[in-house]
């Protein structure tokens, strides 16, 4: 028996299960740092696998590890399973209808991702056992992805120091090998305090916070035509002081996302934002406070790595789909406007595996995956969970993600992941040349953290939205 029908039998053997695992996440649509039922979910299905759990790592509640094995090479496989705010939406339904007004949603599919490395870890531990190798698996569940930078906590704690190669994925609606540069960003709240006041009676006495925010906003937005190409600048007003027209709001708070091709470029934003801040608290007599509240380091690839899951991607072949699962997603596609509608031809879903292309431009997202990748080689790979064309964070992917179009495609990730590790295990000699190249990228260009040296896991900044 090949150990593409081992592992592929392994995962299918339990699909009831996973598929079972990752619609319960899918309903508890926990966001970032408050994953309490959805990680203990996971951890929990591990812990009766055989793997030995540690909760609330790094300081982070919801992250923990399960590892099973001993020696080299130590593999990590990677989870996720924070939602995202503002994007609860019925599952499997062609229009937008919430199932909570305002609730919270799966809108980049973090439920099929933490699942489907879990059954990567688990058919590679049934490897281990039944071949006798000698190695180890981690699966690391890894909270707050969504704005949170979950992993760069982790890396911080030292949590990956003593791993050889991490693997991960990402669902798509696209199948292939993930070889593309993500953004480093980082996150900051400026908080203004000024002075209320009745703004009938006595406007001149008061000083208004959210004034001040405005006034940021704007000069904000006057920046970015001076910022480089591949930058992108966020905002969203976290507390707009009150809902008192009548009041001069004392205080008000603006969260602030900046992206860019390094971590060079994004302090480097960092200190002009903050300027336009203290422009902006000068001119209404407020002061401004500003926290750090995450932030992502760009990516290392790593060819080696991506060779070796490429391989096993074509060994494998990519998820297929049935005649309902195809007009489900062409219903999903009449959703989309002519602008989000890119793909040529009338396929509904991806039914191919993209050409593997090493290092093919810059993807314009970000990922706390790139924080481990500074540490570690890692590797990751995307499968059709979703329609084509389907844009992430919206309600489109919510209703596909708990539906069979996304679970074969988790499915498939569990798979392609599961024959990499293995590969790995059998040659260690290729993670070896992989720690290699790593380390020659590093040798250049040491790892940076996004997180200031001073700051702790912000615990009174995991509500904001």
């Amino acid at each position: 028996m090949s150990f593409v029908q081992s592992i592929s039998e392994k995962v299918e053997g339990k699909r009831q299960s996973y598929i079972q695992l990752s619609d319960k996440i899918w309903e508890y649509a926990e966001t970032k740092y408050t994953e309490h039922k959805s990680s203990e979910i996971l951890a929990n299905h591990l812990e009766g696998e055989g793997f030995k759990v540690e909760r609330g790592v790094g300081g982070l509640p919801t992250a923990f590890t399960a590892t099973f094995g001993s020696g080299f090479p130590v593999i990590a496989i990677l989870g996720e399973y924070d939602a995202l705010f503002n994007l609860s939406q019925e599952k499997g339904k062609s229009e937008w209808n919430p199932v909570v007004p305002e609730g919270n949603g799966h809108g980049c599919g973090h439920n099929l991702l933490g699942t489907a490395s879990l059954a990567a870890a688990i058919a590679v531990k049934e490897i281990l056992v039944e071949k006798t190798l000698s190695g180890t698996v981690r699966y690391y569940g890894c909270p707050a992805e969504e704005g949170g930078g979950g992993k760069a906590y982790m890396v911080k704690a030292g949590l990956f120091n003593d791993v050889d190669a991490a693997i991960t994925w990402h669902p798509s609606t696209n199948n292939g090998v993930m070889s593309f540069r993500l953004l480093a960003t980082t996150q900051h709240c400026f908080t203004f305090k000024g002075r209320s006041s009745h703004a009938g009676a006595t406007p001149h006495l008061g000083r208004s916070a959210l004034d001040a925010v405005q006034l940021m906003n704007v000069g904000a937005n006057y920046l970015r035509e001076h910022l480089i190409q591949d930058t992108r600048l966020h905002y969203a007003i976290t507390n707009t002081g009150g809902n008192s027209a009548n009041v001069v709001q004392s205080e008000a708070q603006v969260l602030y996302k900046l992206r860019g091709p390094n971590l060079r470029v994004v302090n480097d934003m960092l200190e002009r934002v903050k300027n336009i801040a203290n422009g902006a608290a000068l001119m209404t007599d407020c002061e401004v406070i500003y926290s750090f509240d995450a932030g992502s380091s760009d990516i290392i690839l790593n060819q080696t790595l991506e060779k070796v899951m490429n391989e096993s991607f074509i060994e494998l072949g990519v998820p297929k789909f049935n005649s309902n699962e195809l007009d489900f997603a062409s219903e999903i596609r009449k959703t989309f406007n002519q602008e989000e509608r890119v793909t040529d031809g009338e396929k509904s879903l991806a039914d191919s595996l993209m050409p593997y292309s090493f290092d093919a431009g810059i993807g314009y997202g970000s990922s706390d995956v790139g924080d481990v990748s500074w540490i570690v080689p890692t590797v990751q790979c995307g499968t059709a969970c979703f329609a084509l064309d389907t844009a992430f964070h919206t309600w489109q992917v919510v209703s596909q993600g708990a539906t069979s179009i996304g679970h074969k495609g988790m499915l498939h990730a569990a798979k392609v992941m599961g024959l990499t590790a293995v590969e790995l295990l059998l040659q260690p000699e290729i993670v070896i040349k992989a720690k290699e190249e790593h380390k020659k990228k590093l040798d250049k260009t040491p790892y940076v953290s996004p997180i200031p040296e001073t700051s702790l896991f912000p615990k009174e900044l995991v509500s904001i939205g």
